[in-house]
């Protein structure tokens, strides 16, 4: 079993700053990518930033210049610094990893129970 942990969210003013983490833990034999996906109400989940075990990430447009992802793979964690926030930025985060938990396995996807990020306007 394989246990996503996130932490970071809360309500901040338009322009303020915010961190997500999401510590992974658990049978892992090898992370394949980590990442954030995003699903505000009404809408479908969307894909906010990647980063796989090789440090490429990618971003969604609309958080381009202003969100970096990064990763430490020794602590199997995930880190999103949001910059520049704004109210269209308010959605739940999950944290999502493409991981095997046995070296002959296919990877599966496990994600994160979300945490709410809230901007006020």
């Amino acid at each position: 079993q394989v246990q996503l942990v996130e932490s970071g969210g809360g309500l901040v003013q338009a322009g303020g700053s915010l961190r997500l983490s999401c510590a992974a833990s658990g049978t892992i034999f090898s992370i394949h990518s980590m990442g954030w996906y995003r699903q505000a109400p009404g809408k479908q989940r969307e894909l906010v930033a990647t980063v796989t075990s090789g440090g490429t990430t990618n971003y969604a447009d609309s958080v381009k210049g202003r969100f970096t992802i990064s990763a430490d793979n020794a602590k199997n964690t995930v880190y999103l610094q949001m910059n520049s926030l704004k109210p269209e930025d308010t959605a739940v985060y999950y944290c999502n990893i493409l991981a095997t938990t046995r070296w002959f396995d296919k990877p599966n996807e496990y994600w994160g129970q979300g945490t709410q990020v809230t901007v006020s306007s």
